[in-house]
């Protein structure tokens, strides 16, 4: 078995909130890493960024530009490469003028991304997708969700745009897989809301949750609830899911043990966990009929719209079970989140 260091790891996006954290482990665990960004112009950024963050191994990293868009430079950059984590896609604050403008890059950038790794002689692709992929579109329900769950785009539930073009984007993933893929490997990673420490200002849009928690910019919290998970556990189940033979061909869903978490709930953890800063947390729940008109003005706000009054039940177990997962508590990461927002000073 190749040893870490003659393993070349492609991960694509690697200016982003979870790729970052990945290039960070694997970098500690001795792998020789390749990270792609849309502009090489953001590689001495990036590289300072992860320096901040404690990077070992710098000298084992490489960029290379590569644009979901775009076929150029991808044959160069998984050129060599034993494993790729796909994790760049979109994820707007407001939704955008056509879904297409979402749809379109995550179906695509996906499907270029697995052409370049089989035309290389990839082992393994890990895609990032999402709970989005799972989770929406489906009537009440009080069984949990598991891997064997999707997201209905057909049904009477409306599903928005972004969790439209991670279904999309994941189904056409194993399609091409099974029609195209010869020997590659796929399996997927489907994160819930992600938390824990920003290294810089590229983060997760569930970052904003603890951000407005804190900022004082909300009067009050939406009646939502999220699945949450640590950003450090999500690089670490994305590294079991690219060296596990018995991740071949399979989703694991990312998130914490127990049920989701409500927005109350957040800052109810950031009150108690770190109550001088928290001052300006919301103390109680808007009625749905505000959350409605905020976002007959506010795109950002129309995107929770479906998930009024919701709190799936979401199972980690086959994660824990087949890979020895082992993810933080909800507070750690939100926790984490706080701490970072104000080390990097966004707030």
């Amino acid at each position: 078995m190749a040893t870490p260091a003659a393993t070349t790891v492609l991960v694509t996006g690697g200016s982003g909130f979870i790729g970052s954290h990945i290039i960070l482990q694997l970098l500690a665990a001795g792998y020789t890493v390749r990270t792609t960004v849309r502009s090489l112009k953001r590689e001495a950024e990036v590289r300072q960024t992860l320096k901040d963050a404690g990077a070992v191994g710098d000298d084992r990293l490489s960029f290379f530009a590569a644009d979901l868009t775009k076929d150029e430079g991808w044959s160069e950059a998984v050129a060599g490469c034993t494993y790729v984590l796909h994790v760049a896609s979109p994820f707007p604050l407001a939704l955008p003028k056509h879904e297409d403008d979402l749809i379109i890059p995550a179906r695509e950038g996906a499907l270029r991304v697995l052409r370049a790794s089989k035309d290389a002689g990839v082992k393994r692709v890990v895609l990032t997708s999402s709970f989005a992929a799972v989770g929406y579109g489906h009537p009440a329900r009080e069984t949990p969700f598991t891997e064997e769950d999707w997201s209905i785009l057909d049904g009477k539930v409306p599903v928005p745009p972004y969790q439209k073009s991670k279904t999309i984007a994941e189904k056409a993933a194993w399609d091409w897989i099974k029609s195209d893929g010869g020997s590659l490997e796929l399996v997927v990673v489907n994160p819930v809301g992600v938390f824990g420490p920003v290294l810089g200002k590229d983060y997760s849009t569930s970052i904003e949750i603890v951000k407005k928690a804190l900022d004082g910019s909300v009067p009050g919290c939406p009646k939502v609830s999220l699945g949450a998970v640590d950003v450090r556990d999500i690089a670490d189940l994305e590294i079991r899911a690219m060296t596990d033979p018995a991740a071949k061909g399979e989703r694991f869903i990312g998130t914490n043990d127990g049920a989701s978490v409500s927005i109350l709930d957040i800052a109810k953890i950031l009150r108690k966990a770190r109550p001088d800063q928290s001052k300006k947390a919301p103390t109680r729940e808007l009625p749905n009929w505000l959350v409605h008109a905020v976002a007959f003005f506010d795109s950002s706000i129309r995107q929770i719209l479906p998930e009024l009054g919701h709190a799936p039940q979401i199972s980690n177990e086959k994660a824990k079970r087949v890979l020895g997962w082992k993810p933080r508590s909800t507070e750690d990461g939100i926790v984490a989140t706080a701490d970072s927002l104000f080390q990097h000073k966004i707030l």
